[in-house]
This record gives structure tokens, sequence and C-alpha cells, in this order.
């Protein structure tokens, strides 16, 4: 059988052994391949398992579960990966995992990041890679343009 992570291996040679706690993921695709995989077996106690303890406590177990219960899931593609190889301490992941809840295919596109603790991999954070975050450090004046875009000075808008 095919492993559902759609590296082209057989599932007992990919994420099989990482599942059954055989084997250790030795790089941060392996893991993000794997943890596809576990959604794909709702297997949540991998996904527990393989989330970075100091963030593990704002995972939703159950909204997960049910998730992937209800997904049909069609696909997996890595997008990108960065860092995160045997040598490495962190990496990060952009995927599309591709999936249907009964309305037809849908995408999760994400950038996931991971850390790695004592030797082993884990998932730490997730984001939309189309949201960028926008850091202003300029003091904006009274009588300045309004950062917000609106045209008005900002005194009469956002200050």
């Amino acid at each position: 059988m095919e492993c559902p992570c759609q590296s082209g291996n057989e599932f007992s040679l990919c994420c099989e052994p990482y599942l059954a706690g055989k084997k250790q993921p030795s790089t941060a695709e392996q893991l993000m391949r794997a943890r596809y995989t576990a959604f794909t077996r709702v297997d949540m106690d991998f996904v527990n398992a393989t989330h970075d303890p100091k963030t593990r406590k704002d995972l939703d177990t159950e909204a997960n579960r049910q998730w992937a219960e209800r997904a049909q899931w069609q696909g997996l593609e890595i997008v990108e990966t960065s860092g995160g190889g045997p040598d490495d301490e962190q990496g990060t992941v952009e995927f599309k995992a591709t999936f249907d809840l009964g309305k037809g295919s849908e995408t999760h596109h994400e950038l996931s990041q991971f850390v790695k603790r004592n030797g082993q991999w884990f998932f730490s954070d997730g984001k939309n890679p189309k949201v960028k975050t926008v850091e202003r450090n300029d003091k904006v004046g009274r009588n300045d343009p309004c950062p917000c875009g609106s045209g008005q000075k900002f005194k009469k808008c956002c200050g």
C-alpha cells in the first residue's frame, strides 16, 4: 500500500514505523508527512505526541479528531522546506493538504514550524503563509497621515 503522505514509498517503509513508535523522524519534513498520515488514519495519539510540549496546551484534540474523521483525505503537497534537517534544531515546512468534507475539495495551506527537543522533532506552530505580519516601529504624529490608509490625519482617524 502506498503511503498516504504521497512520498511514493510504501506505507510500511515510510510513515508506518513513525506512527508505530518504532522509529523517530530525522527531519521536519518526515514528521510533517507522518502527521498528515496520522490525520488520514485518525491517529490523534501520534498527533498529540508529536506536538511541541511547550504549545500542547493549545491543542484541541477533539476538534482535530472530528475534522480527521469527517475528511476524505485527497493528498499532500510539500511546497517548500527550510532547515529541519538531521543536524538542525528548527525548520519550516510549507504544505497543502487537500480534503473533502462533503462539499467539494478544499485545501489547507500552512507554513508549519518545527523544533527539535532532545533529538526529537515536534510540530510547534502553524500559520497561513499568505498572511504577512506588518510591524511598524515608527511613531505616528497626530498630524501625520493615518497608517490605516484612510487618507485622514491620524488624530481624526485612529489616533
